[in-house]
């Protein structure tokens, strides 16, 4: 049997415990610094619309925000699906008009486990019509699992989304957005990416609080 490692100081290494087991695709995308040339969708109006957006998270990824990527040019986010409350297919479709936070979290990744608690806080405080934590667990066996380790350990605000095939983690692999685990996207109420933090946040923190609420504020135009 094992037992989790004592805490390490420093998210980075913390993170490694969820980047070790992945298998890694290449070398990925270099992310937003090259979006202008990965995407051909940053054109769309609705993506530029969302600029506003960013200008204002950009002030606020600091302190405990300071390891996200504010886009600099906002764009449609890969298409995934993956399992709703109900066990039906859910897309970014089913989230229109509402601000998401969208975790990719597995049970044997020490760092999702401890920043799930912080992500039940938020969705607690911000959850709403407006923005939603969606938490969706890639674990492919023992699916019964997650739900358990959610239950023994008092999370009880976030929504059970998942991904036992497998299919989230590899198209956002392929993508450049997901090196490890945790890995975090934010998507705005115009269904276009503004954020995205590759490892761990405290998600309770005053200076996510202000993050959150920043992102979630509607945008100029709308």
């Amino acid at each position: 049997m094992t037992t989790d490692p004592a805490p390490q100081s420093g998210s980075k290494r913390r993170w490694l415990a969820g980047v070790i087991p992945l298998v890694l695709i290449g070398t990925g995308a270099l992310w937003y610094g090259v979006s202008g040339r990965l995407a051909a969708n940053d054109g769309l109006a609705e993506c530029k619309a969302a600029q506003d957006v960013t200008a204002r998270l950009k002030s606020l990824a600091t302190g405990e925000m300071a390891a996200v990527g504010v886009s600099n040019a906002p764009k449609l986010p890969p298409e995934i699906i993956f399992n709703g409350p109900d066990g039906q297919p859910r897309s970014w479709k089913d989230f229109q008009g509402k601000t998401v936070l969208v975790n990719l979290w597995a049970t044997w990744c020490v760092p999702c486990r401890q920043e799930m608690p912080a992500l039940d806080k938020l969705q607690a405080e911000q959850g709403g019509a407006d923005f939603e934590v969606v938490a969706v667990n890639v674990d492919t066996r023992n699916t019964e699992k997650p739900k358990a380790w959610l239950q023994e350990n008092g999370i009880h605000n976030l929504a059970y989304y998942a991904d036992p095939g497998g299919k989230v983690l590899q198209t956002l692999q392929k993508s450049g957005h997901v090196v490890g685990l945790p890995t975090t996207l934010i998507v705005g109420s115009s269904g276009c990416e503004v954020a995205l933090l590759k490892g761990p946040a405290e998600w309770a923190s005053p200076d996510a609080m202000a993050f959150i609420k920043a992102a979630i504020a509607p945008q100029a135009g709308r």
